[in-house]
């Protein structure tokens, strides 16, 4: 039996109130920028914000006591006095009190007057077939936005992946930032409704799933074979709620592949999917790629194309 340690009531409060950006940087863990909230790069399912996380594969959160249980292996006790410091009586930095914020209505961004940039960006960088880059641009599903910073002085361009509803309105849209510098923003536009993210119907009964919109365009690049008769769906993260609605909406899909990346979180995710499925009745199909998404296969291929033509002209 572990020994019992007393916490105070106020002990406890400000164990479950660090701040978790603070405490996990000292710690000596990566956070990725992920819109308002930052993601860990050592798994990057769970994003934080002030006092609070989110296990988007587990679809499960709370507060700080509960992450460091969960994440570094920890009984109760030992989570609270690292959080408060332990002996050395080291102190993390409190989240700032917040008043809750009202959800903001969701707004398509602002298009640019050209795609160039998604252009070159989608094709050229990420060698996705420019037919089927311009195909959804042609549906509306996929544009190009100018969006100035908070203090006015910069513009940034994001591709714009669209989700619409059954009527055909946009109710949700993700962000793809068109720099090739650095690790590139991405993000879901404040507002969404998670059940519309990015995705196509087709008339016959398969739907693929896939992490994100770019994968998903690079899976129609290598298999393009009639591919407008399938359905295809981009999560947009790794929440079921996009998959299950189109299950819902369309009776005629019957067989679900799940094309998650092919890594620790997206194989967690994928067993998590799969269990949600096999309630509602399905036996879904794992689909790997190669590398560690979908993208990663579609570069492989392009480079052993290039190979092969210069080994042809030598």
């Amino acid at each position: 039996m572990g020994v019992y340690i007393h916490f105070t009531d106020d002990q406890k409060y400000r164990a479950n109130n660090v701040d978790l950006v603070d405490f996990l940087q000292r710690q000596g863990e990566k956070l990725l920028p992920s819109g308002r909230e930052k993601r860990l790069d050592s798994d990057r399912s769970i994003t934080v914000r002030d006092n609070r996380w989110y296990d988007h594969s587990a679809e499960s959160g709370g507060f700080a006591i509960d992450l460091v249980r969960q994440f570094y292996g920890l009984s109760y006790p030992e989570a609270v006095t690292m959080l408060l410091g332990g002996e050395q009586g080291e102190i993390y930095r409190p989240a700032k009190a917040k008043k809750e914020e009202p959800k903001k209505p969701f707004v398509l961004p602002p298009a640019h007057e050209d795609m160039r940039r998604v252009y070159a960006y989608l094709v050229k960088t990420r060698l996705i077939d420019r037919e089927v880059v311009g195909f959804f641009a042609k549906q509306k599903l996929l544009y190009e936005s100018c969006e100035k910073s908070k203090d006015g002085t910069k513009k940034y361009h994001n591709g714009v992946f669209v989700g619409i509803d059954e009527k055909g309105v946009a109710r949700h849209a993700h962000k793809r930032g068109l720099y090739t510098e650095g690790a590139g923003f991405k993000g879901n536009v404040d507002g969404c409704d998670p059940r519309y993210s990015f995705h196509w119907i087709g008339e016959s009964d398969v739907l693929y799933v896939f992490e994100a919109p770019v994968d998903m365009l690079s899976y129609i690049t290598l298999y393009p074979r009639e591919w407008q008769q399938h359905s295809y769906v981009a999560l947009c993260g790794v929440g079921g709620q996009a998959m299950l609605w189109m299950l819902q909406q369309y009776p005629q899909l019957r067989k679900v592949a799940l094309c998650l990346d092919n890594d620790e979180a997206g194989h967690k995710a994928s067993e998590r999917l799969k269990s949600q499925l096999s309630e509602k009745g399905y036996t879904p199909e794992r689909i790997f790629s190669q590398g560690k998404d979908w993208n990663d296969d579609l570069a492989a291929v392009a480079q052993q194309t290039r190979s092969s033509f210069e080994m042809r002209m030598v």
